[in-house]
């Protein structure tokens, strides 16, 4: 983990475990691993709309993402992936390493929650690398989430 997030997570008394793996880029590789971490497994995606806002959504790793449920409740049109290059610029990750924790490199992308993720006892994210998972507790969460200088939002996406 970067020394960056390690420092941000301290100062906001962000609780964590972390958990070393082998790299993984896709929710099915990381099935596997699942295994031995405890708590709800999670994905995050990066996503933009027509008017070039950034959105991070977070959800269960194997629930699928409404797109029109979503786009309604955001009220836009139409919502795509964001590009390699902006990822990078906005929140300073890589693909396959997108994560929540990447939202402390801006105040620009809305975070997105599924109410299932926010309700979870546990979760696990990336913490901005893809090898390594940080087991976290409801409490550290809604810490993490109270600290981010973004627009932040929780919302049932089913």
């Amino acid at each position: 983990m970067e020394q960056t997030l390690k420092t941000y997570l301290v100062n906001h008394n962000v609780n964590y475990i972390e958990h070393k793996h082998l790299a993984v880029f896709t929710v099915e590789e990381s099935k596997k691993l699942k295994q031995s971490i405890p708590g709800l497994h999670c994905k995050c995606l990066f996503l933009k709309d027509t008017s070039g806002k950034f959105y991070l959504v977070a959800l269960p790793a194997q629930k699928r993402l409404n797109t029109k449920l979503l786009r309604k409740n955001l009220n836009v049109k139409k919502l795509n992936f964001g590009s390699t290059e902006e990822l990078k610029e906005h929140l300073n990750l890589s693909p396959g390493s997108v994560s929540i924790f990447g939202l402390i490199n801006t105040n620009q992308v809305t975070l997105i929650l599924d109410k299932e993720v926010w309700d979870a006892e546990i979760s696990g994210f990336h913490p901005n690398i893809n090898t390594a998972t940080l087991e976290i507790s409801h409490k550290s969460l809604e810490r993490f989430y109270n600290s981010l200088k973004v627009e932040k939002h929780v919302m049932e996406l089913d």
